[in-house]
């Protein structure tokens, strides 16, 4: 099971009143148990992986609005926000001697990558969903994400 199936796991049971699920396969097995409050831990038992997922509204708000707000002028109203789909590390190029992946101005289509989330040594590709203009990021690069966490501020292509 990678981990884009472990986030939309995470995602259904949040919204769900399940308390607890096991999911078994080739690779291992992940168990996803709801606390009381709507916060969410996966363990991956072949690499013995531990994920601990705060609510979005405490974790990811907090450093994410002070930089939003310069942006909110005229055209806050239809951006649209790329947002991290895990934890990890934030990283603009594939590596110190790369092109960055995105910047200010720069198109955007689904299926471009947009930024790199390392977790666990694993250097994952975040790939944008959205058609448009980055606009702003919210990120500085080096820097831990936490799930849910804007990352980017895209205005959709017209």
């Amino acid at each position: 099971m990678d981990l884009k199936q472990i986030h939309e796991l995470i995602k259904i049971i949040n919204k769900s009143n399940i308390g607890e699920i096991s999911i078994e396969d080739k690779d291992g097995k992940v168990t996803i148990k709801q606390k009381e409050e709507p916060a969410v831990t996966v363990t991956a038992a072949p690499s013995h992986q531990v994920y601990t997922t705060a609510p979005a509204p405490a974790a990811a708000p907090a450093p994410a609005a002070p930089a939003a707000a310069p942006v909110a002028a005229p055209k806050a109203d239809n951006l649209i926000t790329i947002k991290s789909p895990m934890i990890g590390t934030f990283y603009r190029r594939p590596s110190p001697d790369k092109p960055i992946f995105a910047e200010i101005g720069t198109e955007v289509a689904p299926g471009k990558v947009v930024c790199i989330i390392e977790a666990m040594k694993l250097f994952n590709e975040i790939e944008s969903e959205v058609s448009g203009t980055i606009v702003k990021i919210l990120v500085d690069d080096a820097s831990p994400v936490e799930y849910d966490q804007p990352l980017f501020l895209v205005e959709p292509a017209k």
